[in-house]
């Protein structure tokens, strides 16, 4: 359980600055400014992977265009990908940063170490999970150390600072919040492994900043133990989909390609021990649904990102607590361009996408997050071919300036 009188302290500040931080109608929750701004690739931390290379990581910072506040919230999003795959380019992650931008947040979108050894799952699936949330870790202090040593170059609020994370993205944000005392970690972890060492807090950068959290986000991850959970713990909200079968919805053994890995508590067990401690959180079931239903579906991107902005802006504004849908200010084309028809589906040789863009790029990912097929200047009615991909579930995004859409499809 961390510390209340920090929890105590942090409230303080929270009082005195929400009122600024709140002025414009909407902010944090609604798109009020219509365009972001993106920086690549900034080297947060260092760090062994499983291999023993050394392993330089980064982070994209996005910003919203012309927002006049230097002191506002940060949100560190963590992509998906089983600590196998995925990237912070992910289209599991990007559209969450761009609109979050758009909505006032900064949004530092990671890349982290992945990879583990296929001997010995249950320890070494763990390790990656553990090696992911230290890096999650150094990239929070290094923006603490960014406007202590550096004049707060990405003008963020460091009393205000959430990790979101989708899948493995969302192991480590729960692993981050509530894995908190050394004592707690399983015996079967072996945290002197390559790459692990400085305990829970790790070695993975910018050491002597806090690594606290105000709340945090998880789209369908799970976490080690439900007991670990305390009364005083960071706030949460979840999602997840009683039909997941990637990562166990409840109490279950998780699985990886096929083989048993090590007992998991899903958001359906989470949400029952929140409500037993008396932690404030949400959790949205997306009922009927597999794994990380929003990536490639309108509808349920739509609603994840309303009901998180929403419990996010709660955190930072004296709103009403509440977990339910709301619409989002929109523009029409960003509508229509969410909606983008894809056709054959199932596949064979090609597909067609039908969308009110004029131009286009896209990229076709695999179920893992990995980038297979890229093209750019498309037009608004374009024959893809697929012949060169392996039958399986396939993710296409199409982009213009400033519109990102992705669509599901089955390559036969």
């Amino acid at each position: 359980m961390k510390s209340k009188i920090l929890a105590t302290l942090l409230l303080s500040v929270w009082t005195f600055l929400g009122a600024a931080q709140c002025d414009i109608s909407g902010r944090y929750y609604q798109r009020v400014f219509p365009e972001f701004t993106v920086t690549s690739n900034i080297v947060y931390g260092n760090n062994l992977d499983y291999t023993g290379a050394a392993e330089d990581l980064t982070l994209d910072v996005y910003q919203p265009v012309d927002d006049n506040l230097t002191s506002r919230p940060l949100v560190v999003m963590c992509h998906g990908g089983s600590f196998i795959s995925g990237s912070k380019n992910g289209p599991d992650v990007v559209p969450f940063c761009q609109d979050m931008a758009k909505m006032g947040y900064v949004v530092a979108c990671i890349n982290y170490r992945l990879g583990f050894g296929i001997t010995n799952l249950e320890g070494s699936a763990t390790q990656a999970v553990m090696r992911g949330t230290q890096d999650l870790k150094a990239a929070i202090r290094f923006f603490r150390k960014s406007v202590a040593e550096q004049n707060n170059p990405y003008l963020i609020d460091d009393n205000q600072i959430y990790t979101t994370g989708v899948s493995a993205g969302g192991f480590m944000t729960l692993h981050h919040a509530y894995l908190d005392q050394e004592s707690e970690i399983p015996s079967f972890l072996d945290m002197n492994g390559i790459g692990l060492e400085g305990g829970l807090e790790g070695n993975s950068g910018n050491p002597g900043y806090s690594s606290h959290v105000n709340a945090i986000v998880n789209i369908c991850g799970a976490l080690g133990n439900s007991d670990w959970i305390s009364s005083g713990d960071e706030p949460a909200c979840m999602f997840h989909g009683p039909n997941d079968q990637t990562v166990p919805y409840g109490s279950a053994t998780l699985s990886l390609f096929g083989f048993p890995v090590t007992a998991v508590d899903g958001s359906f067990a989470l949400n029952e021990k929140l409500n037993q401690v008396g932690v404030q959180h949400c959790f949205e079931i997306y009922e009927g649904q597999d794994h990380v239903p929003h990536l490639g579906s309108p509808a349920y991107y739509d609603t994840t990102l309303s009901i998180m902005t929403q419990f996010l802006a709660q955190q930072i504004c004296d709103y009403n607590f509440n977990c339910e849908y709301n619409p989002i200010v929109t523009n029409q084309l960003e509508l229509e361009s969410l909606s983008f028809e894809i056709f054959p589906n199932p596949a064979k040789d090609f597909i067609q996408i039908k969308t009110p863009l004029q131009s286009f790029d896209y990229t076709i990912y695999n179920s893992l997050g990995i980038a297979c097929v890229a093209s750019k200047d498309n037009k608004s009615q374009t024959s893809i071919p697929t012949e060169q991909l392996s039958p399986g579930v396939y993710f296409i995004e199409i982009q213009s300036k400033q519109y990102r859409a992705t669509q599901r499809f089955i390559k036969e």
